[in-house]
């Protein structure tokens, strides 16, 4: 007895000293999976006997096909999406630190918007959801279209008030081309406007906009919830006022599990995976999201990315899988494995990206890829080169521009990059408040550069100017109508509806049809025109017949013809030649806008001149002069406020508005020449 327990020990004790040397060696030497061939780095079967679970039999991680639910959450903008998302979350158990607690990016949280899609899951009565929640203005338009491949259903949110607007008929679109059965959450329906009837109008609306759309038959069989997110309820027949013991998300819960199908996935078939979002961590690199499709993945399997090109499949990349993880509420859990039918998040890869097809190394296959509407907006981004570069910025050149805008471009299908000339490079969207986003984030990582106005892109179809027309929504004051009708009419609008606003008094609400030019930089003018009580809502339409010239939608500036520092003595004399944009202190140069002209022409003035100082008058009169407050310019005000020959000077503590060409008598050169 006493010879084989010392044996067992000396064994155990020297197993011991073996892992211990083990561990300091790879304590001196960490290895770290720096590049893809170390990513691809073979393993011994016992390793991957001991960290992975047998290919056999199903692991005990992978949810069953038949208990999985993936649904998007779909809706025009401030319509309930991402509160209705919170209070889901709560009502499955999870910790929510503060209101909208999914909109994660800094700029979603200070504008209260959604920007880009969240994935997240929630478990309900031994069944899991995979909730996605996308954003609702019209120009992140990309981001719902292509998580619509991810899942089967879809719960379209409409305001009980507002009823379907401009959005809600562009996101119901997409979700009935992918055949998916949408149900229907009237929101907002405690409001003491909304009542029984008002939900049944709106009910109809939904109905004939099913039906406008080309739904099927199945599709128009799509049940009905009234629900406030607001204060956390849902309930499958109208009220205003549930029980005590209702005032829950019960019943929106128990109708998705009862009318979304589970997905179609088979678990035995070799593994595949559409990769739909992409992000980047400091520690495993590229983390592909998207929904397997087929088979299992497990952590440590070969696998690799696969692209469709017009020869057929080509391989991107081989690798192996590092990490496996899924969000679950508000927190990241990592698994061992995830199987078919299910959203799951991958680390191992450095290539794919979003579109491309993650599979076992046997497979050759590439999945079909989401349809995108194409951009209708486009600018110009370039290196900054005014006489203040490079003062507050850190990443100043081309190169370091055009490659924060290839990588923005992979993240953001809806986004098109194309190289241009002399470190320029023109950047192809859905609408002016994506491209400002995209420059508001720049500025914050310490950008500096140049863009130009926005263009609209045309297209020539037999011989004929084709341009985007875009739908619009406008709901104002009734003393206001005539303002708004008379500014669209110069943008060339057309008016397709007019009528009251239900449920209110001394509201009107128009509907048009507008070019997208026309609509650039009109926002800030409708909000100043409105007194800011009014709302506007658009969406893209379809291209459509030039429809001519605007109008006079837009004065003269004010241009500086010196450098220095702005005087408030220099501003008290400009003052009524127009409304100023700087104010005493900022710096000036050559050829940067300062104010808008009161004419229709623009005037070259110096805004530096400082008073002469003789033995009679003080410079400590300059304290007495009081000047009216300057119009300060956001980012969006500027890119819809800049005209063709114009250009806005971003950087991370000042946007200035400049020409295009700063010396005057260059400027009055090229103002000869015919535009295009």
């Amino acid at each position: 007895m006493v010879g084989p327990l010392l044996r067992s020990l000396c064994s155990a004790a020297a197993r011991k000293s073996l892992s211990s040397s083990s561990a300091s060696a790879n304590y001196r030497k960490p290895y770290v999976f720096s590049r893809a061939s170390d990513l691809a780095r073979p393993f011994s079967s016992s390793t991957a006997a001991a960290s992975s679970p047998s290919t056999a039999s199903t692991p005990a991680t992978v949810v069953d096909p038949s208990r999985l639910r993936n649904v998007a959450v779909i809706a025009h903008v401030d319509h309930g999406k991402t509160t209705l998302m919170d209070r889901l979350l709560r009502q499955c158990g999870a910790d929510i630190p503060h209101e909208r607690a999914l909109d994660s990016i800094s700029l979603e949280r200070e504008r209260g918007i959604t920007i880009s899609s969240k994935v997240t899951s929630i478990s309900w009565k031994e069944n899991e959801l995979n909730m996605v929640d996308t954003p609702g203005h019209a120009d992140f338009g990309g981001e719902v279209e292509r998580v619509m491949g991810m899942v089967e259903g879809a719960v379209l949110v409409v305001d009980a008030g507002e009823g379907p607007l401009a959005q809600t008929k562009f996101v119901l679109a997409k979700a009935l081309k992918y055949g998916i059965r949408p149900l229907l959450l009237l929101n907002k329906v405690d409001r003491p406007s909304v009542t029984e009837e008002r939900c049944s109008e709106v009910e109809s609306l939904v109905f004939d906009l099913f039906d406008n759309l080309g739904a099927t038959e199945e599709q128009l069989e799509f049940p009905v919830l009234y629900a406030s997110a607001k204060e956390g309820w849902a309930s499958s027949t109208y009220t205003k006022n549930p029980p005590e013991d209702a005032r829950n998300m019960s019943d929106l819960l128990n109708a998705i599990i009862s009318h979304v199908r589970p997905p179609t996935a088979t678990l035995d078939a070799p593994f595949q995976m559409l990769v739909s979002m992409m992000e980047k961590d400091n520690y495993v690199g590229r983390i592909l999201t998207g929904r397997i499709y087929s088979g299992i993945l497990q952590v440590g399997d070969r696998v690799h990315g696969i692209h469709a090109t017009d020869s057929g499949p080509a391989k991107t990349e081989e690798g192996k899988v590092v990490k496996l993880m899924k969000k679950k509420g508000t927190s990241i859990v990592s698994v061992d494995s995830a199987g078919a039918g299910d959203i799951v998040s991958m680390a191992g890869l450095t290539s794919p990206v979003i579109g491309h097809t993650i599979a076992n190394v046997g497979v050759m296959t590439a999945l079909p890829t989401v349809d995108l509407d194409p951009p209708t907006i486009s600018m110009t981004f370039g290196v900054n080169d005014s006489p203040l570069a490079g003062r507050d910025g850190t990443f100043l050149t081309g190169k370091q521009i055009g490659d924060r805008l290839m990588a923005e471009s992979e993240r953001n299908l809806a986004l098109n990059v194309l190289p241009g000339l002399s470190d320029s490079y023109e950047v192809q969207g859905r609408g002016e408040l994506q491209l400002g986003i995209l420059i508001e984030n720049m500025r914050r990582e310490k950008f500096e550069l140049s863009v130009s106005p926005p263009k609209v892109m045309y297209k020539i179809e037999k011989g004929q100017k084709l341009e985007p027309i875009e739908e619009v929504t406008v709901e104002v004051n009734e003393e206001h109508v005539g303002l708004v009708m008379e500014a669209l009419s110069h943008r060339r609008g057309e008016i397709t509806d007019m009528g009251p606003v239900p449920g209110t008094v001394g509201r009107t609400r128009v509907c048009l049809t507008c070019p997208s030019r026309g609509l650039v930089g009109y926002r800030s003018v409708f909000n100043s025109d409105t007194r800011g009580t009014g709302f506007m809502h658009r969406a893209f339409l379809s291209y459509e017949k030039y429809r001519g010239p605007l109008g006079n939608v837009r004065k003269g500036v004010l241009v500086s013809m010196g450098y220095g520092t702005i005087t408030a003595y220099a501003l008290m004399s400009l003052e009524p030649r127009g409304i100023l944009f700087v104010k005493p202190g900022m710096e000036a140069y050559d050829g940067m806008i300062i104010g808008e002209h009161s004419r229709d022409t623009d005037l070259d003035v110096n805004p530096v001149r400082s008073k002469e100082l003789t033995n009679i008058r003080a410079a400590s009169k300059d304290e007495n002069v009081k000047l009216t407050p300057p119009r300060l310019m956001s980012l969006e005000e500027a890119i819809g406020y800049v005209a063709s020959d114009e250009l806005i000077e971003v950087t991370p503590n000042a946007i200035r508005l400049r020409k295009k060409y700063l010396d005057v008598n260059k400027r009055k050169t090229m103002s000869k020449r015919p535009k295009d």
